[in-house]
């Protein structure tokens, strides 16, 4: 069904001595409904208990499949391929993965396999195939980061691991530098949970074909922070923070997190940041896929501060937000809908996760 890519697998990795973590990473090559991916997580329990989905898109799921090991008499390779076979036969989907010592590494491998491939990353090789790739496979550096390094003529992973680490620190800071350096290495202590600590929001939509256009982008952005308010108003909540994840049609995503100037659930505010979030970005003509807004921090609306306003418009827009509230309540989610999202109502997802 499937091969290894770039590395060798053998009886270094048969759990000797000290029990090495084995965690994979797999992409699910298909847009998931809610229930679909909770379908999908519970299959996955089926091999081991731990289970955990990568917020904030449900197109990937992370095992760690250390224990299950010994249970099922299998090497960590055949344990991967296991999974794949079952999401292939009993839900027809399509996947590649990754397979490393913890869960960074195994993300980055599974960014580097093509669809139907696995790419094993054994614990002794990892600063080997890190060596090679550009700084920005890791995960948390973004154009900024990347261009500043870029200055420097740092554009490897080996180049950073090579550096000083004072230098390191005068470029960056030293805590950002001293993430940077742990990765670079490969290091990633993370366990992999069920679940994650705290509960976040998501709304998410995967495009019918790939988006070039800034306009239909601005949109589909707009909807999300649209459907995002009317749920936290819904269940009397506020959010003090808003994240924007965009995948590409290649498989890559990027990702940018923004505070709210207070804790909101009107959907003006947090429309304003996620649009901030994209414009940030600069896209221009990027081929998006799909878009991704995660509303976390939390907060029942009657613990929230707001800062008063002098402007009556303000006034006036909350006023027509609980209106259009009472609207869609009494007649239907369609009933009312801001001017910009007029037409067929978007296929948006929704969780908590």
């Amino acid at each position: 069904m499937s091969g290894v890519n770039g590395v060798n697998w053998g009886e270094g990795d048969k759990g000797e001595g000290v029990r090495q973590r084995h965690i994979a990473h797999l992409h699910l090559h298909t847009a998931l409904t809610e229930v679909q991916y909770g379908d999908i997580i519970e299959l996955m329990s089926g091999i081991t208990p731990h289970v955990q989905a990568v917020p904030p898109s449900s197109d990937a799921v992370q095992l760690d499949l250390t224990s299950a090991l010994r249970y099922f008499d299998l090497s960590p390779y055949d344990m991967v391929q296991t999974a794949m076979m079952r999401l292939k036969a009993l839900y027809g989907i399509d996947s590649s993965a990754g397979l490393a010592g913890n869960r960074m590494l195994a993300g980055m491998a599974a960014d580097a396999s093509a669809p139907g491939d696995t790419t094993w990353v054994p614990a002794g090789e990892a600063v080997d195939w890190l060596w090679p790739r550009p700084v920005t496979a890791l995960p948390g550096v973004g154009r900024g980061t990347a261009e500043l390094l870029g200055r420097y003529g740092l554009h490897t992973i080996g180049q950073i691991v090579d550096l000083p680490a004072g230098t390191l620190q005068r470029l960056l800071g030293a805590v950002p530098a001293r993430l940077l350096a742990e990765r670079a290495r490969g290091h990633d202590p993370r366990p992999v949970v069920p679940a994650e600590p705290a509960a976040q929001l998501v709304a998410d939509q995967v495009l019918v074909r790939d988006c070039l256009d800034p306009a239909e982008q601005h949109r589909v952005v707009l909807g999300l922070a649209d459907q995002i308010g009317r749920r936290l108003r819904g269940e009397g909540r506020v959010a003090g923070r808003l994240t924007l994840t965009v995948r590409y049609a290649d498989r890559s995503s990027t990702t940018r997190t923004r505070a709210l100037p207070e804790p909101s659930g009107h959907s003006p505010a947090l429309a304003a940041a996620g649009l901030g979030l994209l414009a940030g970005l600069g896209l221009q003509r990027a081929r998006v896929r799909a878009f991704t807004i995660r509303a976390d921090g939390l907060l029942p609306a009657g613990d929230a501060y707001r800062q008063l306003s002098l402007d009556p418009g303000d006034t006036r827009a909350r006023a027509a937000e609980a209106a259009a509230d009472r609207a869609r309540r009494r007649f239907g989610p369609g009933a009312v809908r801001p001017a910009a999202l007029a037409g067929p109502n978007p296929p948006v997802a929704i969780r908590y996760v």
